[in-house]
């Protein structure tokens, strides 16, 4: 069974709760957690993987707990004839999906690594990197 790619968006009123551990221990889920943020206000974002059989029911659970839960469907492809290997996407890569090789100091994009937040298309000087749906 593949990993699922989820977003999850919550607030203050559920930052402090075991939610992530339910998943595991109650619904015998495996989480990869990819990218997370929670903010000065408490509230947070998690980008993250989840496999198992009772994906389903856990994300129900999310659901009832008030997080809000987005299926990644976007993905971040790469032009390579307009990419200018200027590396500014690879200092701003969360993920490590983009990279520079050496000695050759080539922008190299690694599409399964990407956790799709946006960082390399805004700051992508010639627009190179770019959403698709």
């Amino acid at each position: 069974m593949s990993p699922k790619r989820i977003v999850l968006r919550f607030d203050a009123t559920i930052a402090d709760q075991p939610i992530i551990y339910r998943l595991v221990s109650d619904f015998g889920l495996v989480v990869n957690i990819i990218k997370a943020n929670v903010n000065p206000q408490k509230e947070g974002t998690m980008v993250m993987e989840i496999t198992g059989e009772n994906n389903k029911q856990g994300l129900e659970y999310l659901r009832g707990q008030g997080v809000q839960v987005h299926t990644l469907t976007e993905n971040i492809i790469r032009n390579e004839e307009q990419c200018t290997s200027c590396g500014a996407c690879t200092a701003i890569c969360p993920s490590g999906a983009l990279y520079l090789t050496r000695p050759s100091m080539e922008v190299h994009f690694d599409s399964d690594q990407c956790v799709v937040c946006h960082l390399c298309t805004k700051i992508c000087p010639v627009r190179a990197m770019e959403a698709h749906f």
